[in-house]
Parts: C-alpha cells; structure tokens; sequence
C-alpha cells in the first residue's frame, strides 16, 4: 500500500494515523510506499526547497517507518517533488538543446541534494527499498545525469533502488539497467466501459503484459507496480488515475473488479515483483462512510475483501457481478 500521501506535516504523528496504519494491516500487506512531497516553485524552476509550513519533517518520517516496522510492514520510503504552480511533475524541465543544459545542470544538482538527503535518511532508518524518483517523464531523457544520481544514491543507501515510471512511458528511459526494479505507475485503463466486468478487465490487463515482460527481458529487472488502483466511483476502470471527476456515482463492484483482474493477471508472472496500491489515507473515514466514499481507499469496501482474500494466501472466492 501507498501511506501517507497527502499528509502534512505532524500528521504522521497523529494517533488517528496510527489507527490508519493497524487498519491497513488488517489487508495482509507486507510493504507500504511511504509518500511525501516538497515544492518547486514551477516546473521551470531550478531549484527544489523543503516546504516549512507542509513538507514531512525527519521526525515525523522517522516515526512512521519505526511504527509500521514495529507491526511488520517493510518500507519504501518515496520522496516527491511537485510543482507548486499544479501543473504534474511529468512536466519538469527545459526546453532547448545546448542553452538548456545550464538550467538541467542546476536542476539535477539541486534534485540530487533533495534525494541525498532522503537517501541518508532511509539507510539511517532501515528502509527496505528507496524510490528515487516518480512520474518526472520530462526528464527521463537526461541519461548522463540520472546515473551519476543513481550512482551517488547508491554511496548513501545500500538497498534496493527504483523509479517510478510512468504507464504508457515505461519505456522512455534507458538507463533503468542502474536500478535494482522498475517501477511503474499502473493506472492502464484496462475497462472498456463504465461498470465493466473483471473478466473484460482481465483482457485489457493480458494486451499490456506482453510490453511489460519485455521492458523487463530488456533491463533484466524485475517489475513492481509502484502505483496501481481506481477510485469506487463509476467509469474510473476506463481512467483509473481520476481524482478530479467528484460528481461520478459510487461504484464499488467496478473499483473491486480493477483490483481483481490485476491481481489474477500478475500473481504469478516471474518477472512481476508486487503491488503497491493507490492508496491508503492518514487519516480514514468511519466505516459507517464507505459505502459515500469515492475516493482510492478501500477500507470498507469490496476490494478491501478481494485484496485481503489473496493476501492471506488464497485467491479471491468473492462473486463479483458485472452491471
């Protein structure tokens, strides 16, 4: 699971988190991606700063990683930079080919120190994988400067390494030979229509494994979706990263046919190393709440029991029927 997007500072802290925390044990995972950002200003911008007034503290990551250690749960700990301005962090960087190297220069150098920093932090704390970077696709074309950042990471971190790709741009990058996985932010539209049947889903989920098992062929890297999932609301199967269409109607069975088909689809492919589900929130809402809640969640819901019913070594026996 993903934990902690979209906390703020303290959070972490809080005793609602916790409780978060012991719910999401209750799914069987073994991991969470622990989720954070900071700013730059824009998606031209050269330099990254910590954010005083938003941005994690040491302190409270350090927090989360000991307290979800302590119940069990391994950690990839998975720093962010977003842009200040709201535009998707896919799209930093410079136009140009020779007068935009001082600005990718700057760039990289101060992105480095943001990763430095984090990179340290979680060989300090113990962190099982480190993700050095996510969904930045404009910037997936500066080989040179990505492996002499990988290179650097690995002087501060002695453990696995990935990045977090793009779908649709897993294949944009060539030096993912420097990472121990490839990461991939799995939001394949895999649904025909609204309220599609998992079986219909299954399909679209078997026409993108042949690209993927040959991204790993070609790297000798195993793969793990470093993001995956949909909203319970109706039609996100067709637009699974959606968070912005509010008005759609809840529609668990859709969201419960999405986790269904990737987990029958990729539970024993060799090349395919795990799921980390889009996402688990600080703070959740009362149980009594799922049945309104469109959000990714899945506390509550049936994906919640179909997630649960693999992870606890079984595959799922849930009916699920299509509209």
């Amino acid at each position: 699971m993903t934990y902690g997007w979209g906390a703020s500072r303290g959070e972490y802290r809080q005793p609602y988190a916790m409780d978060s925390l012991n719910k999401l044990m209750e799914t069987g995972s073994e991991w969470i991606a622990l989720s954070f950002w900071t700013y730059q200003e824009n998606v031209y911008s050269t330099a990254i700063s910590f954010d005083y007034s938003y941005t994690m503290t040491d302190r409270d990551i350090a927090h989360a990683v000991r307290e979800a250690k302590a119940k069990g749960l391994k950690v990839c700990l998975k720093p962010v930079v977003n842009s200040k301005d709201g535009i998707w962090r896919a799209h930093i960087g410079f136009p140009g080919d020779e007068q935009a190297v001082p600005y990718w220069d700057a760039w990289f150098q101060s992105y480095s120190s943001f990763i430095s920093h984090y990179a340290e932090l979680a060989e300090e704390l113990g962190c099982e994988m480190f993700c050095v970077g996510c969904e930045m696709v404009g910037t997936e074309g500066q080989s040179g400067y990505w492996r002499k950042l990988i290179q650097q990471v690995r002087t501060l971190y002695s453990g696995p390494i990935i990045y977090n790709a793009n779908h649709g741009k897993e294949h944009g990058a060539d030096w993912f030979d420097e990472v121990d996985y490839i990461g991939i932010s799995a939001y394949y539209p895999v649904g025909k229509r609204p309220g599609d049947s998992m079986e219909s889903m299954l399909e679209g989920w078997e026409s993108q494994k042949p690209k993927l098992a040959a991204l790993s062929q070609a790297f000798g890297k195993p793969i793990v979706f470093m993001e995956i999932g949909c909203r319970s609301a109706f039609g996100c199967s067709t637009m699974p990263w959606d968070f912005t269409h509010v008005e759609l109607p809840y529609h668990e069975e859709e969201q419960a046919n999405f986790y269904e088909s990737a987990l029958r689809a990729f539970w024993n492919e060799p090349w395919f190393s795990g799921f980390f589900w889009w996402d688990w929130s600080v703070k959740l809402y009362a149980p009594e709440e799922a049945p309104v809640n469109r959000g990714f969640d899945i506390y509550g819901k049936k994906a919640g029991e179909v997630l649960q019913s693999y992870y606890r070594g079984k595959e799922t026996s849930i009916q699920i029927s299509p509209i």
